[in-house]
């Protein structure tokens, strides 16, 4: 006897990292069978791509000693990490208070800065671009305590819900001469994750008391973080009143419950969970089955498998049009970055002889997938743009 979905109990199952997975493969399946509009998948070509992954990941990590694909990875300069170096809480479970506060805003606002924005950071003198910039303007924000309602304890970002955009574009340097994609959508991001949660350090709290044995696996982070800021997404699709967050329809997933059409992806929020594993770790909580969270559906990951010709447009002339974020392109392209990971995971630990235990899918990411994806980039559009333009907000990529 068919089992019938309540709207309330449909609307949950996509908030997991296997809904993700699942649906996600579904839409490969159904490319291969040539029955997909947009993309048309050359598995042929897997192998290329994993070569240059592999090569990246050696050049970047030579003893093969790769981090976590995680927001961390981004708040260091010249081989220094800033936020190692900084003036942090002594009490684990503080600096773990405190490690949240910073990562999930920051996060929330690495969502593509476009390729004119620049942050100059006057400590290192470096000049930063892209998620590299935002996450070093982020954690000098932070550290400002402009996102602290206690001026006397700047290290706290309880102060979010009053964030305003004058405030954001000053910390990262936006002027007509400097923009910065989506900038209004960011700040508005911000406050509705402050009146959501508070201060985003609750989210430590209530993670801990989710640990068993203190252990702690991946998917439930993300679960967690979707129950948790679901409220925050602007203009997204809801179900039976539950938000959906990064979730949109495409014509190819078809159901016969009120899940019909519907493509769970949510990138953000996964990148999101990797970030925590770091600072729960440290505060004395392992993190397991972290290959239950699945690849990130953004361009960097896309692009490898566009530009590597893993995923072939069906109409060339589709590469040369902006498309919309909740278009059919666009959702198939993000769901088929998915499930192309996990392909590729397999075959780049295969060239680097390590195994999926010293090597999960995080650490393919980083070494790895995404900066494969920008060398790509790099050597066929000057400005690293994407190779597929999409019509975003600002709280997508």
């Amino acid at each position: 006897m068919a089992v019938t979905l309540s709207v309330d109990a449909a609307a949950r199952s996509l908030l997991t990292a296997a809904a993700v997975r699942q649906r996600a493969h579904e839409m490969l399946a159904i490319a291969l069978d040539g029955d997909l509009d947009d993309w048309r998948p050359d598995l042929a070509r897997l192998e290329a791509a994993a070569d240059l992954t592999a090569e990246t990941v050696r050049l970047n990590y030579p003893d093969l000693k790769v981090p976590f694909h995680a927001r961390w990875r981004h708040f260091a300069v010249n081989g220094v990490d800033l936020w190692a170096a900084a003036d942090r809480p002594s009490d684990p479970a503080e600096r773990a208070r405190a490690a949240f506060d910073l990562v999930i805003p920051s996060v929330l606002l690495d969502a593509g800065a476009g390729a004119a924005w620049r942050y100059h950071d006057a400590a290192t003198g470096a000049v930063l671009a892209r998620s590299e910039g935002l996450g070093v303007a982020s954690l000098r924000l932070f550290e400002s305590g402009a996102l602290s309602r206690d001026p006397a304890d700047p290290l706290r970002a309880d102060g979010l819900a009053r964030l305003d955009p004058a405030t954001l574009k000053t910390a990262f340097q936006t002027s007509d001469d400097n923009p910065l994609v989506g900038l209004e959508g960011r700040a508005a991001l911000l406050r509705r994750l402050g009146e959501a949660v508070g201060r985003p350090a609750a989210l430590f709290d209530i993670l801990v008391r989710h640990a068993q044995d203190d252990r702690l696996p991946a998917p439930v982070i993300l679960e967690v973080l979707l129950q948790a800021l679901g409220p925050i997404w602007p203009g997204r699709l809801s179900l039976g009143g539950v938000a959906l967050g990064d979730c949109w329809a495409h014509p190819a997933i078809r159901r016969d419950d009120p899940t019909d059409r519907l493509v769970p992806l949510h990138k953000l929020s996964q990148w999101m969970a990797y970030s925590l594993i770091e600072p729960l770790e440290a505060a004395g909580i392992e993190v397991i089955d972290i290959d239950g969270l699945t690849g990130l559906a953004e361009y960097r990951n896309g692009g490898l498998f566009v530009d590597a010709g893993v995923l072939v447009l069906k109409d060339p002339g589709a590469a040369a049009r902006a498309h919309p974020v909740d278009g059919p392109l666009v959702v198939g392209w993000r769901a088929l970055t998915v499930a192309l990971l996990d392909r590729l995971a397999p075959m780049v630990r295969d060239r680097l002889g390590v195994t999926a235990q010293a090597f999960p899918l995080a650490r393919v990411l980083e070494g790895g997938s995404w900066a494969a994806g920008r060398r790509i980039a790099a050597r066929l559009r000057p400005d690293l743009s994407p190779p597929i333009s999409v019509i975003s907000d600002g709280t997508v990529f």
